[in-house]
């Protein structure tokens, strides 16, 4: 009866504004290239401080919630993430958009985005001393091998070339070594400059990767950006719910994914995405359509992404280890609340924890109707604006969002001079995925391999530190499976068609 009561404290008058006016908030930030959910919670945290403690963590929960869908939008319409855990949402989403079927792309992001965060809250609101374990079983060594995990994972994915997929990812690990070492302060391939001692920033790399080439593209080709079809504009609901329903074991496996992935402190929804949606193109009998506009592969990566909302809390609120740099945020803000993390959230101080979970719940739940009803204006926009107009528009905000993630100048012109490059490895067939993903693991990957190699060679057992423990293990044989994996597949998918060949050719007179 408690429970029932904390549940009924989310859904007062207030709560429930807030619930809307967060998610609302956030599915719009979310959206714009360069404001991420890490700093829409931030610039808001100090507005929670003169609320109740539960109504300020269902604000701030709710606008979480928002952007991380809201990243979907950008990604499917413009092929640029809005926010870092939309990157796989583009491989498949971009291409529907492309087709013409942009509306329908929305409305499965909208309803696998929903499913995740479901799924999610329910493990935060019943597994979370349990699971939140499984985070203290990981040290240096495991996030290293974690990071190569999520690195293979991208190269093993790309369009084309996978040797081309594993040149760019390293190419995104030496653009994560530019300025100060994560371990021991080193300055390293700044030449002097003091624009690079900085390093490069993610969000910065992450808009010129994407964002700048489909500028470039959109000034240099006449033709429309996304194909106009008058006939399917719209929500199309009951068609993206044909999709889930076919999908529902990927819906389920991709949000699994994402919750036990986001319990793991720093791992974030980009590898949350990208193995739910490895797993989604192994599973597929048709693993050559990933790409190409799946709807599957947009299912898996926004089911995945979302369902790291309420699997990050569950390290946050039991351990007091962000799983994300949202919850980071969030924990700030708990502090300043004046609670303190542990087993006293869910006995002494039960009533906030269980109406924050309540509220969480709410607000993906109205993720459906904003989504939903967001995602048609926004498409409708995207399609009839003329390029004269939408051009000028998005390379404002990729400018403005830039500059005020750092108020830096050079993370401007390190944007640009990245969006020029990556339009010119694009041509290539060099795709800004790989890059990206590197940029992003490499502080992780370098991190955890200088402090496992310190141990290790502290207790002179450097081999065992690295490759003795069960759970490296058992991710190196994830690493190397998902190397070798589509190589091996795709040998035994023309040895089929040759002997179907041969059988074609013995058979006919």
């Amino acid at each position: 009866m408690e429970l029932l009561s904390y549940a009924l404290g989310a859904l007062s008058p207030v709560n429930l504004g807030l619930a809307l006016l967060g998610v609302a908030s956030g599915i719009v930030i979310g959206a714009l290239p360069g404001l991420s959910a890490t700093m829409a919670v931030a610039v808001l945290v100090p507005v929670t401080f003169g609320m109740a403690p539960e109504s300020a963590l269902i604000m701030l929960g709710a606008i979480y919630t928002g952007a991380i869908y809201g990243g979907s939008y950008s990604a499917i319409l413009v092929n640029t993430p809005g926010t870092p855990s939309a990157i796989a949402t583009t491989f498949d989403g971009f291409p529907m958009a492309k087709r013409g079927d942009g509306d329908l792309a929305v409305t499965l992001s909208t309803l696998a985005s929903v499913a995740g965060g479901l799924v999610g809250v329910l493990a935060l609101l019943t597994l979370a001393p349990l699971l939140a374990q499984v985070a203290l079983s990981f040290g240096p060594v495991e996030y290293f091998w974690l990071a190569i995990f999520g690195l293979t994972l991208i190269s093993a994915l790309s369009e084309g070339s996978t040797l081309k997929g594993f040149m760019g990812a390293g190419f995104g690990l030496l653009l994560s070594t530019i300025g100060v070492a994560v371990v021991g302060g080193d300055i390293r391939y700044t030449f002097g400059s003091q624009v690079l001692l900085g390093g490069i920033e993610t969000v910065s790399a992450l808009i010129g990767l994407y964002c700048i080439p489909v500028l470039i593209d959109l000034v240099a080709t006449p033709e429309a950006h996304l194909k106009v079809d008058e006939e399917r504009r719209g929500i199309r609901l009951r068609e993206g719910l044909g999709h889930a329903w076919l999908g529902k074991l990927n819906l389920l496996r991709s949000a699994s994914i994402g919750t036990v992935v986001a319990i793991l402190p720093g791992a974030g929804g980009s590898i949350a995405s990208l193995v739910s949606y490895s797993e989604a193109r192994r599973a597929a009998r048709d693993a050559s359509s990933f790409g190409k506009g799946n709807p599957q592969g947009v299912l898996a990566t926004e089911a995945a992404n979302n369902a790291t909302v309420g699997g990050g809390f569950i390290p946050t609120l039991v351990l007091g280890i962000p799983g994300t740099p949202p919850d980071a945020v969030i924990l700030g803000a708990l502090l300043v609340q004046g609670f303190r993390t542990g087993p006293e959230l869910f006995t002494t101080n039960a009533s906030i924890t269980y109406t924050f979970v309540a509220g969480l719940f709410l607000a993906t739940c109205l993720l459906l109707p904003l989504g939903l009803l967001i995602g048609r204006y926004a498409f409708k926009s995207i399609i009839t604006i003329p390029k004269a107009l939408l051009v000028p528009t998005i390379a404002f905000m990729t400018v403005i969002g830039t500059y005020a993630i750092r108020n830096s100048v050079s993370d401007v012109l390190i944007m640009l001079t990245l969006g020029v490059v990556g339009w010119l490895l694009n041509r290539y067939g060099f795709r800004p995925s790989p890059i990206v993903l590197g940029l992003i693991l490499g502080p992780i990957a370098e991190q955890g391999f200088v402090q496992g190699f310190l141990m290790g060679r502290a207790s002179g057992a450097i081999v065992t530190t690295f490759f003795g423990g069960p759970i490296s293990l058992t991710i190196i044989a994830l690493s190397v499976l998902s190397v070798f994996y589509p190589l091996l597949k795709e040998r035994r998918a023309r040895r089929r068609g040759h002997d179907n060949g041969s059988s074609h050719q013995e058979a006919s007179p």
